[in-house]
């Protein structure tokens, strides 16, 4: 059986971040990608021969200000269902593909617009990254420990949480709403919108006085002690997530502290004795020591381990969640349907490799 959005063709203006990965996430459902590259390329962080993030679509290299490519495009877009620009607002329009243009040619097109900023505001033509837009939200500040700078996650909770699956979930909510009306249309998702979405508990915990903007002071923060990382004796790490009263017994139980004089779980005038405590237990063994201890409780400690480190955990190994195509280890696609088979995620196209006219007639044909 094919990916769940087999029958769905979706057209992505090359770029990077959130872009591309919700070209990934479509990609993997099953979907058409072609990803159209521009021909002096964007900004080169990869070997685009070993980005998994490329994967499982076509390539095509276009100059959208050259007139005749453009009108390729278009004649393509009119068999499209999908368009992702990850673009400034507005370049599009003066390209000649804007929301307004496209939706004349092809009603039915579900146009993804993929912003840090959003497609209007006073900050909307202003250039930015993921560490910008976490940076307004509230998100950035509250990611630090005491007297810590704040740290940078990656690009996972702005470009890829409050970006790509935000924008892939408008996509397909579009698509669905398309059944009942027939017509398609934009989805704006702007990373400080996605960003701000993620940390509605954070909203809602302030609005009950349970969340303080002083770093490491609250309970999801490191300021509780029960939801913190320990150093060990080799000087590796594990993660001890006991928020929960019986979780909480059976990590005293583990460090042997069950018995122990130790002040109320939930009472923060307690937490510097509660993590001295924590942190001087911890340092006795090694981390692989202690991930034994804990093996099969619901202490909910385990051990931070390295990328390299993941690749044969026993856990990710059984689910297959990491895999190796062609020499490259990468995430298998998530999530996983009980009868929809998605494809085996292939090697990224060379970039440019393949004919524009080529899927224009396929995609034609399979319209008729």
């Amino acid at each position: 059986m094919a990916g769940p959005l087999a029958d769905v063709r979706v057209v992505e203006l090359g770029g990077i971040g959130p872009g591309p990965h919700a070209g990934m996430l479509l990609a993997d459902l099953g979907a058409d990608v072609v990803r159209l590259e521009r021909p002096a390329g964007g900004l080169a962080v990869a070997d685009p021969a070993r980005d998994p993030v490329l994967r499982g679509r076509r390539s095509v290299t276009v100059d959208l200000r050259e007139a005749t490519q453009r009108d390729e495009v278009l004649a393509m877009l009119d068999h499209a269902d999908v368009l992702i620009d990850g673009f400034r607002p507005g370049v599009t329009d003066r390209l000649g593909l804007g929301p307004q243009i496209l939706a004349e040619r092809n009603p039915r097109l579900i146009y993804g617009r993929m912003t840090g900023w959003g497609a209007d505001g006073p900050w909307s033509q202003q250039a930015g990254h993921d560490l910008n837009y976490l940076s307004i939200t509230g998100v950035l500040h509250a990611i630090r420990t005491d007297d810590a700078r704040p740290a940078i996650p990656l690009n996972l909770v702005g470009d890829y949480g409050g970006g790509s699956l935000y924008l892939v979930v408008g996509i397909l909510a579009a698509l669905h709403e398309r059944e009942r009306s027939g017509r398609g249309q934009q989805v704006d998702a702007a990373i400080v919108d996605g960003v701000a979405s993620l940390a509605q508990l954070v909203w809602g915990m302030r609005s009950q006085g349970l969340w303080s903007d002083r770093p490491a002071a609250n309970l999801l923060d490191s300021g509780a002690p029960f939801y913190d990382t320990y150093v060990c004796a080799d000087g590796r790490y594990v993660a001890v997530g006991a928020l929960e009263p019986p979780f909480y017994a059976q990590l005293l139980d583990g460090l042997g502290l069950a018995d122990a004089d130790l002040p109320e779980q939930y009472d923060p005038s307690g937490w510097p004795a509660l993590r001295e405590t924590f942190t001087n237990a911890f340092v006795s063994r090694p981390r692989d020591e202690w991930a034994e201890v804990f093996a099969g409780t619901d202490a909910c400690v385990t051990p931070v381990l390295t990328f390299e480190e993941a690749r044969s955990h026993p856990h990710l190994a059984e689910r297959g969640t990491l895999e190796e195509v062609d020499g490259v280890v990468q995430a298998a696609p998530a999530p996983r349907l009980s009868r929809s088979v998605e494809p085996e995620p292939g090697r990224p196209p060379q970039p440019g490799s393949s004919d524009l006219s080529t899927i224009i007639d396929g995609w034609g044909s399979a319209r008729r």
